[in-house]
């Protein structure tokens, strides 16, 4: 062995179970593929996407903050809304 090869990072083994109660969702979505390379390709990409969108390389559409709104815009719908329930005006 040269020192090149002992720093090789090992490749990672995995051998899991995985019941439908645990995450309905994942199982599902590898249950569609046989048992084999495509299952754990499918499982490879899931897995590396989560990876981007916890990192925020990428984002999910549906999950986007919503910008804080300013003080103003805030307190001049509750002042319309406060005048509803005051006095009546006079006519």
């Amino acid at each position: 062995m040269n020192a090149r090869s002992q720093n090789d990072p090992k490749p990672v083994r995995l051998v899991f179970e995985l019941a439908r109660a645990d995450n309905p969702r994942l199982y599902d979505e590898l249950a569609r593929f046989p048992q084999g390379a495509k299952r754990v390709n499918r499982l490879r990409v899931l897995a590396y996407d989560g990876l981007l969108v916890q990192y925020g390389v990428l984002a999910v559409e549906g999950a986007r903050l919503m910008p804080t709104p300013i003080r103003d815009e805030v307190a001049m719908p509750a002042t319309v809304t406060n005048h509803v329930f005051g006095p009546s005006l006079a006519e």
